[in-house]
């Protein structure tokens, strides 16, 4: 079952491209922007996660705000995605092990194809659910929406 608004986010320990462990109970006081995509190095995900870089002061001046790409892409993966998308703000983590735990416990995994949902969960400065939205695999997430969200 998705996670619902004015849910406790479940916790998650993952490393973003930069080796850097990222910890969801040490970010409480930020808000989360977390950004599923099925698969890295495909056209959408890759314009989901190079819209998110590009829109990253913006969202910053909305909200003190911490943006993480997640998908079930093994870490050495993501990395190298990470270092040819030249992303620099976004935090791109993955999910591979244990084979995505994180994406389960947010109920975005999706059985039929073995990755994840695209989806966007924002979660506020008190570690709740504040705002999840579910997009069609072939579909952009509108960043002015997610945004606006905040």
């Amino acid at each position: 079952m998705t996670v619902k608004i004015g849910d406790l986010a479940p916790d998650f320990r993952l490393k973003d491209q930069n080796k850097e462990e990222v910890k969801l109970t040490d970010l409480k006081g930020k808000k989360v922007i977390l950004s599923w995509h099925p698969l890295a190095f495909t056209s959408v995900c890759t314009d989901q996660m190079r819209s998110l870089e590009r829109n990253y002061d913006k969202i910053q001046q909305k909200a003190d705000t911490v943006v993480i790409g997640l998908s079930i892409d093994p870490f050495p993966a993501k990395q190298k995605w990470a270092d040819i998308l030249c992303i620099e703000n976004v935090k791109i983590a993955s999910d591979f092990f244990p084979y995505a735990e994180i994406t389960r416990a947010y109920g975005l995994f999706n059985e039929e194809n073995g990755a994840s949902q695209r989806a966007n969960v924002i979660i506020d400065e008190d570690g709740k659910i504040q705002w999840v939205k579910i997009y069609e695999p072939s579909q952009l997430p509108d960043v002015e929406e997610l945004i606006e969200n905040l």
